[in-house]
């Protein structure tokens, strides 16, 4: 009889349950992973992964999966910066995370790490934000609102004694598919194609960039060391747009013209993109609220995860290497 411990994990084909598949398989782990698309391409093999057919919206599907699982990870989110019905968001966010909670409670679940997101912190007013730290101002954008409900959700779960850890990620960038939620891939192509030449305002703004290999570890760690009702900020160095692409520069030895944008024009851009996606139903490329936060510093502490949890952080050049190099195999 096999003693692996069996554990579930949501998200499957996404950039961090992904990997976080395959690193529990390699530790031994027998994985059940649940996927909408068996036939996805994104979904990374191994013999001690098993997929299952389902989504976190369909909850016999979804016990299915997790049925014998002592651990469940859920990555699973619309992480989208858009969609033409808005209620997705909800929907996917904060009913699918209830889902899976209530199903971790009728299959006797041990221990549950729930993914959500630096984004319910918001931006930063002038030290880095900790799991403490008040948010400041409203949630105008939808993913990180819907978020921030689904944390209540597991809130309301933890006192009533269920074991849950959460888990915020930062801006999470490593070796992986470019997807329209991977953000820092598609700026890395965009550069080394020469088609991203912008750099918005005077570059001095800085956002936390955290490596998808240490991400993934601190997932691993929160289930084995995480305390229940507690929130981790997963992380990595602050960095501006300036170290950014002057690192990319560095990395690569491409060298392009890059050209300074007022927020005022990326905000008026990003207006005309809006009306545009109104009326036509054409995704936008940018949206107000994503050029609002280019006003702000994005600046997080790991401090809490790396005292309790052993977190590491990669330094940033150290994980841009890896990444560019996994953009470049793309690109070949």
């Amino acid at each position: 009889m096999s003693n692996k411990t069996t554990v579930f994990v949501s998200g499957a084909t996404g950039f961090i349950g992904r990997s976080l598949c395959y690193k529990l398989a390699e530790s031994g782990c027998q994985v059940n992973a649940l996927c909408r698309d068996l036939d996805h391409p994104y979904l990374l093999k191994h013999d001690n992964i098993r997929f299952f057919s389902g989504d976190i919206l369909d909850e016999p599907s979804l016990m299915a999966a997790m049925k014998g699982c002592r651990q469940v990870y859920h990555t699973a989110a619309m992480a989208k910066m858009w969609c033409r019905n808005n209620e997705e968001f909800y929907n996917v966010n904060v009913n699918g995370t209830t889902n899976v909670i209530r199903a971790a409670i009728a299959l006797n679940v041990d221990k549950i790490v729930y993914t959500s997101t630096c984004g319910v912190l918001g931006p930063t007013v002038k030290h880095p934000m900790d799991e403490q730290a008040p948010r400041v101002g409203g949630f105008p954008i939808t993913y990180e609102r819907t978020k921030f409900l689904a944390e209540l959700v597991v809130n309301s779960f933890v006192k009533q004694g269920v074991n849950i850890v959460t888990v915020n990620p930062s801006r999470v960038f490593g070796a992986g598919p470019i997807t329209d939620s991977n953000t820092v891939s598609k700026m890395i192509k965009g550069y080394l194609q020469g088609t991203w030449r912008i750099i918005p305002g005077k570059g001095d703004k800085v956002a936390n960039y955290a490596f998808l290999d240490d991400v993934v570890d601190g997932h691993m760690a929160a289930m084995d060391h995480g305390l229940s009702g507690q929130r981790y900020i997963l992380g990595g160095e602050d960095i501006s747009f300036n170290q950014f692409f002057d690192t990319l520069y560095t990395l690569t030895g491409k060298y392009h013209k890059m050209f300074r944008v007022p927020q005022k024009l990326i905000k008026a851009y990003s207006q005309a993109e809006w009306l545009k996606s109104r009326l036509t139903g054409i995704p936008p490329v940018f949206l107000p609220e994503f050029a609002d936060r280019l006003k702000y510093d994005q600046k997080y502490s790991s401090a809490k995860a790396i005292e309790q949890l052993r977190y590491r952080i990669t330094p940033f050049a150290q994980g841009m290497a890896k990444t560019i190099s996994s953009v470049q195999n793309q690109l070949s």
